[in-house]
């Protein structure tokens, strides 16, 4: 077997500056994994690993003291031939996440790795240990709990993947309760709620289902229809002949959160920099979403049925926090 040809300067800097960031990555890794990961011969990885535990950044004193140098577990290094970083120079000084960011990237990571689709990703599990690693302090435990409408996503999921229709009972923003049969073509979601969008075989076109609405979901044998000719919007909600108009009046810059709503037009914009901003709703019922969605932001303006609706369920709601419990004695 031919010799590894020779590294120039350049070529051996460029390894140690890859070898540093993976070897943090990796608490303790052997000398054939690094080898096997770069390519390279185990000799030059020893070769490299040595060098870097002779590098440093000199103190105040501008010597190269104990604490200003890289340093290994060498037991474990010249025994068992594996590599573990004890000690970090200069690398250290670089910009890190705060304890209170990492945790809150990690607690969107196992929201991710709850659902269905992501259960079996090693990839998150990886992506959260670096960020608990490279944390400028441990961050705080987090818990999220799987999603409840995992399991209506994992019938989906299937039904997609078979090609076949779904069958179940959807209770309507209005109360009402309506048998559907639907070809599934994707699951979105928004904020905390998870939404089915498919071809609706009752109304005859694209509708948009929320999950935690259905009940008595099943997965049929019925296969579902060529789609491939129609385009699913960009929004999730998408209006029709029969929809109601309203006017609502909300800070020019809060506009792009009624993208969903497939806002109609804003009027010019006032001093104060708010403007009214036009909506159509499939009925007056369900402005209480968006309403809660944005509380203190929106307000209904018109029309006068819409405003009315509106406030007598704000109202409503307000009352609850008012009610006195009585208490009971003893």
């Amino acid at each position: 077997m031919s010799a590894a040809p020779a590294l120039g300067a350049s070529d051996k800097l460029t390894f140690l500056l890859s070898l540093v960031p993976y070897l943090m990555d990796h608490e303790r890794v052997s000398v054939s994994t690094v080898a096997a990961h770069f390519g390279v011969s185990p000799e030059r990885v020893r070769d490299a690993v040595n060098l870097i535990a002779m590098s440093g950044i000199p103190g105040d004193t501008r010597q190269y003291l104990h604490g200003d140098l890289f340093d290994i577990h060498w037991e474990e290094f010249e025994t068992n031939d594996n590599i573990v970083l004890t000690h970090l120079v200069a690398i250290d000084d670089s910009p890190r996440f705060s304890a209170r960011e990492a945790a809150a990237l990690i607690a969107g990571l196992q929201y991710l790795s709850s659902l269905p689709e992501n259960a079996d990703i090693e990839a998150i599990a990886s992506l959260m240990a670096k960020l608990t690693r490279s944390a400028s302090a441990t961050p705080s435990q987090v818990a999220v709990s799987s999603t409840e409408p995992g399991a209506a996503i994992a019938l989906i999921k299937v039904a997609v993947g078979n090609g076949v229709q779904i069958e179940f009972d959807y209770l309507s923003s209005r109360g009402d309760h309506e048998a559907r049969h639907v070809d599934p073509l994707r699951i979105e979601s928004v904020d905390q709620d998870w939404y089915l969008r498919g071809w609706c075989h009752l109304r005859g076109a694209m509708r948009t289902f929320r999950l935690d609405r259905m009940s008595g979901l099943r997965v049929t044998d019925l296969p579902t229809e060529d789609r491939t000719e129609q385009t699913l919007p960009d929004t999730l909600f998408q209006g029709s002949e029969s929809d109601l108009e309203v006017v609502v009046e909300l800070p020019a810059a809060a506009v792009p959160l009624l993208a969903d709503y497939a806002p109609q037009g804003a009027g010019p914009g006032r001093k104060d920099g708010m403007v009214l901003q036009s909506l159509r709703v499939a009925h007056f019922h369900g402005l209480k979403r968006m309403v809660a969605a944005l509380a203190g932001v929106v307000t209904v303006v018109g029309p006068s049925e819409a405003r009315a609706l509106t406030r007598d369920w704000a109202a409503a709601g307000a009352a609850r926090y008012d009610a006195v419990v009585p208490v009971q004695d003893e």
